[in-house]
């Protein structure tokens, strides 16, 4: 069995439903590196030998390496009852096996986002960094709900490896998937992140993506699922589309007669990306489907390659399919995902 009958509270991290996962297995499992106890042992061992050349490189830049690793050791098995309930089926590993598997890959992504961010960090024949495959396999792998090892193991691990006292791992992280949406980069101020509980990194780019949107917008009761004209339809009656210059993808807005939208670019992993986040929103209980709400906007807006013309040509789509494929892609994303209720954008 899979799932609890009961679901805690306290699961962050799931399995994706078959229902969604049927559609297109491999946008959600890791092509090349595994974070957590789910896919353990799948990957690569030249992807393995990676995680440990970096963990042996954050220790070298300890004054006392030894003491290093016993502290980092501490601070995982310290989380560890914490860390398994976040799992939403058993983590059949011993303690210890548990704690290298949280210690290695929190390092890891914690020494990946800082030598992202800072060149001088890397070693100037390090693969990641120089074999863009690799590159692409780490943005696929690093957003998977299935992959993803809680947020508060990589925290306390970053704090104990931190380079200054102002680093700060969220927009590290943030810096990494900049591009992820659009050319906008995803943002999230410190003084925000202070009021948010981050569950793990699928959950801060959602977060990204939501908190940048006016207050208010998505609070309130949903209402019943009701399809809206495609934009073919809408020109046709004289709505106007233009491209909104926000910081979030979901900042969708409507102002007399002209219906403003933040550009997305497909490109790559945006539809790992999509597929994950509803995954997530589908399967965490307190979770609003709002990026659901967003794809299923999207796909009713898009039903020829006339209604991807329209708005490739506002910019608001920056297309890398092809137009048949591009027609597609929003409607084939939400197959199989609950839509009993929609939050509604604002479109008349």
């Amino acid at each position: 069995m899979r799932y609890n009958f009961s679901v805690s509270p306290n699961f962050s991290i799931f399995r994706t439903p078959t229902i969604l996962s049927k559609h297109n297995q491999a946008a959600y499992e890791p092509n090349a590196f595994s974070f957590e106890p789910f896919h353990h042992g799948k990957q690569q061992k030249f992807t393995q030998k990676v995680k440990w050349d970096y963990l042996q490189g954050l220790l070298r830049r300890s004054t006392c390496p030894e003491e290093l690793y016993c502290q980092l050791v501490q601070a995982i098995r310290s989380v560890e009852a914490k860390a398994r309930n976040c799992y939403a089926e058993s983590v059949g590993f011993s303690t210890k096996k548990f704690v290298e598997i949280l210690l290695l890959d929190g390092c890891f992504i914690s020494e990946l986002f800082r030598k992202d961010a800072k060149k001088e960090l890397r070693d100037p024949n390090d693969p990641l960094f120089t074999i863009s495959s690799l590159q692409e396999y780490l943005s696929h792998d690093l957003i998977l709900l299935e992959n993803e090892i809680p947020w508060m193991v990589l925290e306390r691990l970053f704090s104990l490896t931190k380079l200054s006292p102002d680093e700060s791992l969220i927009q590290l992280a943030l810096k990494f998937f900049s591009n992820i949406f659009s050319s906008y980069p995803p943002s999230v101020a410190p003084n925000q992140s202070q009021d948010i509980e981050i569950k793990h990194i699928l959950d801060l780019l959602r977060y990204s993506l939501l908190i940048p949107v006016s207050s208010g917008k998505f609070e309130g009761k949903p209402t019943e699922w009701e399809p809206i004209p495609y934009a073919t339809k809408m020109n046709e009656t004289g709505i106007k589309f233009t491209k909104a210059y926000a910081d979030s993808i979901l900042d969708i807005n409507f102002k007399n007669g002209v219906l403003e939208i933040p550009p997305l670019s497909i490109q790559e992993t945006t539809e790992t990306i999509l597929r994950n986040l509803i995954s997530f929103e589908q399967s965490y209980p307190s979770y609003l489907p709002i990026v659901t709400s967003y794809v299923m906007f999207m796909g009713n807006l898009i039903d020829t390659e006339k209604d991807v013309e329209i708005l490739s040509e506002h910019d608001i789509i920056d297309n890398w399919l092809y137009p048949e494929d591009a027609k597609q892609f929003f409607k084939k994303l939400y197959h199989g995902a609950y839509a009993g209720h929609f939050l509604t954008f604002p479109v008349k």
